[in-house]
């Protein structure tokens, strides 16, 4: 029931609140807070409810906020402009709405311009001088893993030429164990007669 009653009450402030609004052409602003904690609102098409509330302010004498809630706000309207003149600048730079500045403008944007195009270039400079002495570094680095491994392989040509060398010579002293021994040398005799004449 009390719900019930809340939201008639409600919707007759509100219907009455716009027709003051209208009949006597007043500023209204009502601000209502149900049990739940839900708001409803309603403010003067002509007004907001910060404006009713400042000029209630002023009249009143009443401090509705203190000194750090209006500096926040004020800071909040200087970031907002800064802002603004930023995304104007912003225009101006990508070369939108200059029709209507004045030659000292113009060479300023200019000079912007080129300051940040000589930036850009030092930067890309930069990155291209980088990426060369990284390629010299991998090159070197390349060359040495190069030697290294043609070393490597060197040397496991060596191993195996030595082992191949032992393994002759194991094979030859075998054979020489096992070779039976000559009982007597031979002699090479000319066949031929004039050979043997010249001996």
């Amino acid at each position: 029931n009390r719900q019930v009653t809340y939201s008639k009450r409600r919707n007759g402030l509100m219907k009455k609140a716009k027709e003051i609004t209208v009949l006597r052409d007043a500023q209204v602003s009502l601000v209502i807070f149900a049990s739940s904690g839900k708001i409803h609102e309603y403010c003067s098409p002509a007004t907001s409810l910060v404006d009713i509330l400042d000029r209630y302010h002023n009249q009143s004498g009443k401090r509705l906020w203190d000194a750090k809630q209006e500096n926040l706000s004020n800071e909040i309207d200087r970031i907002k402009k800064e802002n603004d003149s930023m995304q104007i600048e912003l225009r101006h730079l990508k070369g939108e709405d200059i029709t209507s500045l004045q030659p000292k403008e113009l060479m300023t944007i200019e000079e912007a311009l080129e300051n940040g195009l000589a930036s850009v270039r030092d930067k890309q400079s930069e990155i291209v001088n980088m990426l060369r002495k990284n390629g010299k570094m991998l090159e070197e680095e390349n060359k040495h893993l190069n030697y290294k491994l043609r070393w490597q392989q060197e040397m496991g040509m060596d191993g195996n030429v030595r082992d191949l060398e032992n393994g002759y010579d194991h094979q030859r002293s075998v054979r020489d164990q096992f070779q039976p021994q000559m009982p007597f040398a031979f002699r090479v005799q000319p066949i031929q007669p004039n050979l043997q004449e010249r001996i």
